[in-house]
This record gives structure tokens, sequence and C-alpha cells, in this order.
């Protein structure tokens, strides 16, 4: 039944509340810690500073108390798709005029330069999408609405509505679990009423056919449940008051700011190295 699994596949938007040492920092600090992560790594050119990432953000998925194999399961999914862009890279990027050839096929010459830029492009995408899940899954729902709704508020005063922003940003998070699990229910359906899901066959015409009978069911349940989602925000009031208050109220202690600065120090390394 490993075919139907997909929510195993999906680490985005997962939660686990493990009580670790990083779930117990303030949301505020931890949404500011792993922007400025998300940051450097992606504007970041150092080979060395990558590796420091990926390292860094191993050992905080250890800390969170979360299994590093399913972690590293959000990997499996976009990982097709990133070496078809790391081969691009390497056949079309051959750097300054007069860099030497590794080897050449017809008029496309494979360099140094294309091969480390293919390299750095996994190597970047993989510390992003571990920086991302790590996020996720020591952020509940409520801290992220609330932390980023703290961090935003000076905008209001230029008449942006935040906490539409926030809530946006929050939906699509949890989003991505609901469409594993619905594509899951779907499937099983299917393969019950004789569809063909026992074929796993690497035929990529043969794999398509497979899965677009998939989509148009999951759109429509996609739909009904956003639909249904906004008649229950509406129903409990959601954007009538101007002003919200949160039952708990956070305040920063010089452990979240220690974990800030230890935050801000890992990427200004992860930058500069």
């Amino acid at each position: 039944m490993s075919e139907f699994d997909f929510l195993s596949r999906i680490t985005l938007g997962q939660y686990f509340p493990t009580d670790s040492i990083i779930h117990r920092r303030d949301p505020r600090v931890k949404i500011a810690g792993f922007a400025l992560l998300v940051l450097f790594i992606t504007f970041s050119t150092s080979k060395i500073g990558m590796v420091v990432a990926i390292l860094v953000l191993i050992a905080g998925v250890v800390l969170s108390k979360v299994k590093l194999t399913f972690a590293l399961k959000g990997l499996l999914p976009p990982l097709p798709w990133l070496l078809i862009i790391a081969v691009i890279q390497v056949f079309f990027i051959t750097g300054p005029a007069g860099t030497p050839a590794l080897l050449t096929l017809g008029k496309l010459n494979i360099t140094m330069v294309g091969v480390w830029s293919g390299i750095m492009l996994l190597v970047r995408f993989t510390a992003l999408i571990l920086c991302i899940s790590l996020a996720s899954f020591t952020i509940s729902t409520s801290e992220m609405i609330q932390g980023l709704g703290l961090l935003l508020k000076p905008l209001n005063k230029l008449g942006i509505h935040t906490t539409d922003l926030v809530m946006v940003v929050q939906v699509m998070l949890r989003f991505i679990p609901f469409l594993a699990q619905t594509a899951e229910r779907i499937a099983k359906a299917q393969a019950s009423r004789g569809g063909n899901w026992n074929n796993k066959t690497r035929n990529v015409i043969t794999r398509i056919r497979q899965v677009v009978p998939l989509l148009v069911p999951l759109f429509v349940i996609s739909l009904r449940r956003a639909e249904n989602m906004a008649l229950a925000m509406d129903a409990r009031a959601y954007g009538y008051l101007p002003q919200r208050t949160s039952y708990h109220e956070f305040k920063l202690r010089w452990s979240d700011v220690l974990f800030f600065l230890i935050c801000a120090t890992i990427s200004l390394a992860i930058f500069s190295v």
C-alpha cells in the first residue's frame, strides 16, 4: 500500500508538538530567525556556507525531536524536477569566455563552472526545503498567525491588512497536508473500483495518465473545502473586528534573544564563509 502513502512524502505544513528547545521559543523569534536563514541561503554563493547550512539544519531537526528520516523524505517529491534543472544548468552555463570544457557534446560544452552551478542549485534547494520544513515542524498554526501578526503590526499604519496576509500564508501551508490526504483517499477509492494504481512503471506518459484522473476530483474537493472554510470563518465573525486579542500573551526572554542571535550568526556565516 506504499503507492497510496502520499502524506508521508509531504513534510511541509506538518506540525509536531514535541516540546523541544526550539518549540519553546517565542514564535516571533522563530519566524524572524527562520526568515533570516531562508534569505541568506537564497542569496549565498559560498560552497562552504551551503554545507554549513545543511549541517546546521540537520542539527536543528535533531534538536526539534522530529525524526530525521521523515524530514529528509520531504526532499524526494521535488528531486526529479531539481535534477532536471541542475542538468540544464550544467549544459547551458559555461562561464566566462575561454573557460576550458570538460566535455563537448555537439554545440554544448560542459565546464566546471556549469557543474558547480548545478551542484549549488541542488544543495541550495535542499537547504531551503529543510529550513522551511523545520519551521513548519516547530511553529504551530496559532503561533504562526499570532507571531506574524505581531511582527507585521507596524504595517497596519500604512493601510496594509496584515491579518489577511497572515491568514493567506497560513492557509497555503496547511493546505499541503490536506491535499496529500485527499489525494490518498481518492487514489484508494479509484483502486477499489479497478483503477490501475499497482503499475509502478517508469514510463512518464503512463504515469501522467495515471495521475490525470486524480486531479479533477482533487480540484473539486479542494474548492469545496475552501468554500466551507470561508463560510466557517464568516460564521465566526472573522474580519469584522478591527482589533483582535489573544488568550496567550507572548513575552520575550533572554533565551529567545539568544536563539535569534544564533540564527543571525549562522546566517552571516552562511553568506560570508
